[in-house]
């Protein structure tokens, strides 16, 4: 089954069977209309300094839902689910550095451990889809091209990092409209933060993304940059804690909101 083949399921339903082993890939596309959100573990004694890191850098990082330290359910989200198994692909970091990416975290979970769930660019796909916009991702079946760029994030207690830039090719004539449409979403990311020439923020070559998957720019179209929820990610990289788990890049949690619950008219 592809991603889309999931699109019309309830976000409960997608839950389960990712909780079940049935779907390990990108969560682009599934349960169509209800919002994604990236996932950022740390232990309790991080948490604070994470808190003030997200809220400093609100583009990359809008919060969505804060769990208790040891509770593995996002009451505000997803009522009943399980963020040790509800994600198809996590990545495990000790000190910096990637050490696993299992299927499931249960191994791993900790009484002190507070999970963080980020708004993600995934949710405003589908009114940029009803808007008549294209996804390239989407319609390739593949994962949305992501990088890391030269604009720094606001530093916060120990966590400091680059912004990390997720980028969807638009064709020229509706990039005013792709802007609107997706700055009706603040709380997942909103509009882009950048448009046109990637050197300009740090990119080198477009075609080879730090995450996820290279995707093509056919004739007449315009990269176009937005904050990306893999930010996170950078900021571990950069500032070492001990011990902190994130989803996979691209590999989401589904939750019971829709996107139109986060959208401003």
């Amino acid at each position: 089954m592809r991603a889309v083949d999931y699109a019309q399921r309830t976000p409960q339903e997608v839950r389960l069977a990712i909780r079940n082993k049935e779907w390990k890939g990108p969560t682009a596309g599934m349960a169509k209309g209800h919002v994604q959100a990236n996932l950022v573990i740390l232990p309790k004694d991080w948490a604070y300094d994470f808190l003030v890191f997200a809220q400093r850098n609100p583009k990359p990082c809008p919060v969505l839902d804060i769990t208790e330290p040891g509770d593995p359910e996002p009451r505000l989200v997803a009522r009943g689910a399980d963020l040790r198994t509800d994600l198809p692909k996590y990545r495990v970091w000790k000190d910096g550095e990637l050490i696993d990416e299992p299927t499931d975290i249960v191994s791993y979970w900790r009484d002190d451990l507070v999970a963080f769930l980020l708004g993600c660019s995934f949710t405003f796909e589908s009114a940029l889809l009803d808007a008549g916009i294209p996804v390239r991702h989407i319609e390739c079946g593949c994962n949305v091209p992501m990088y890391i760029t030269n604009i720094q994030c606001i530093p916060a207690g120990r966590l400091s990092g680059p912004m990390v830039v997720s980028m969807r090719p638009i064709p020229a004539c509706q990039v005013p409209k792709a802007v609107l449409t997706t700055g009706r979403f603040p709380a997942v990311h909103g509009s882009p933060v950048h448009i046109g020439d990637p050197s300009i923020i740090g990119i080198k070559d477009v075609n080879k993304p730090d995450f996820g998957d290279s995707v093509p720019i056919n004739d007449g179209e315009v990269p176009v940059f937005w904050a990306c929820g893999v930010t996170p990610q950078a900021a571990l990289m950069a500032s070492k804690p001990p011990f902190a788990i994130t989803h996979a890049p691209g590999h989401m949690f589904v939750c019971d909101p829709k996107d139109s619950d986060y959208a401003i008219f």
